[in-house]
């Protein structure tokens, strides 16, 4: 039996925002000249896709193209770098301003500060990110990756000179056993996209460093003519990146956001079922989060980011794995016309959420109540390319998670 999108409007209690200042304009903005330092620093393409808009009937449809981020095929080193270069500035009396790459990979700086070791637990991404920039700022890192992991995503890792280990365990328990170890080893630091009581401080600096992405994006909607855009779709394993682009455009357009809308993968849909619950309350996850979209299996949000959805987000969407294989397809082989987008299982939920509540005529109650029409301009992010060769091959060639019901 194939499994169908799930989906819930925002019904919470609106709460207090204490956290949505650190996505203003002004805290982006030091984030993207900090990005700017780095020699491997290039705007990612916004790809546009006039075909594609006019075939789902949209007005138009953007996807902003991670997959050429600093050479790593995914955004998470934004965030992890940024982390990184805000810890080791506080640790030495600076600002973010004063530790540029230049600084940050000098003999003056490794002699004044040391080294530390930066211990995260990771998916896939996230934990490249960080090693991929302890091993340029001279640092160290140490990865271990939940059970599932495949073999291709942790030897990415080990080629970043990281200490790398597959456990006997889901994502949620790596991360407490990484955190356990970096309180057990001097100069230990744990550098994680999610947050809890007691650790905030550094996942508000990893939401900061996915700004860069959203300025980006926002700079070049407006390059393209779309002035602002009326739909967001942003995919979510904690919620990091959801609550770092959501906060951004809540930011932007204070008197009139977009309809954002977080999607997350139909076995780790930790916030789907918060915002399902409609109290505030937050309702984890457990148990294996078997899924395709391994960059979204995380049954535990980040405390920092909630906060931000639960307060500006429209709609929470959890999806079947299917829709993550459609949108990967669609993007691989575009309409004439369009550029080809290579974006891998985390990467395409959104596509593939999108597409079938256009073309689907079950969906359609859905596509009522999100607003969209022949008037929408709609925003994604393909936050990862083709990350997983071999399971990209088996999703693009083999027909991997096919569709095997009507449309309607």
């Amino acid at each position: 039996m194939q499994q169908e999108l799930k989906w819930v409007l925002n019904k919470i209690p609106k709460s207090s925002d204490p956290y949505l200042n650190i996505m203003s304009q002004e805290n982006s903005l030091k984030v993207i000249n900090f990005h700017r330092s780095f020699p491997q620093y290039r705007v990612t393409p916004l790809a546009k896709l006039p075909e594609m808009a006019k075939y789902l009937g949209l007005k138009g449809l953007y996807t902003k193209d991670e997959s050429y981020r600093f050479g790593l095929n995914a955004f998470k080193v934004l965030g992890g770098s940024f982390a990184m270069a805000k810890y080791i500035a506080q640790q030495t009396g600076r600002e973010i301003a004063a530790v540029p790459y230049s600084v940050l990979t000098s003999d003056e700086l490794h002699k004044s500060f040391g080294q530390a070791t930066f211990f995260t637990a990771t998916d896939g991404n996230h934990g490249r990110g960080v090693a991929w920039a302890a091993n340029h700022l001279r640092q160290k890192a140490v990865v271990r990756m939940p059970k599932g992991t495949t073999v291709t995503r942790m030897e990415n890792i080990r080629k970043e000179n990281a200490e790398v280990t597959i456990e006997e365990c889901n994502y949620d328990e790596c991360v407490r056993m990484a955190n356990a170890e970096a309180e057990q080893t001097p100069n230990g630091i744990m550098i994680q996209d999610t947050a809890w009581d007691g650790y905030e401080e550094i996942p508000s600096w990893i939401m900061q460093g996915y700004g860069t992405l959203s300025l980006e994006a926002d700079r070049q909607l407006l390059a393209e003519g779309c002035d602002r855009p009326t739909h967001i779709f942003v995919q979510a394993g904690v919620g990091s990146l959801a609550g770092s682009v959501i906060g951004y455009f809540a930011n932007r357009y204070p008197d009139n956001p977009p309809i954002m809308v977080v999607v997350e993968a139909g076995a780790a849909d930790c916030i789907y079922r918060s915002a399902e619950k409609a109290t505030g309350e937050i309702v984890n996850v457990s148990g294996d989060l078997n899924t395709i979209m391994a960059g979204l299996a995380c049954g535990e949000v980040n405390t920092i980011a909630w906060t931000i959805l639960r307060n500006h987000t429209s709609a929470f969407l959890s999806c079947p794995d299917w829709m993550s294989a459609k949108g990967t397809r669609m993007y691989g082989v575009p309409l004439s016309g369009d550029p080809t987008v290579i974006s891998g299982e985390s990467g395409s939920v959104t596509m593939g959420a999108l597409a079938s509540i256009m073309a689907y005529p079950r969906y359609a109650e859905v596509k009522k109540a999100l607003k969209l029409d022949e008037n929408s301009q709609v925003l994604l992010i393909s936050t990862e390319g083709n990350t997983d060769p071999l399971r990209f091959r088996e999703v693009v060639w083999d027909g991997l998670y096919g569709i095997n019901q009507t449309r309607e």
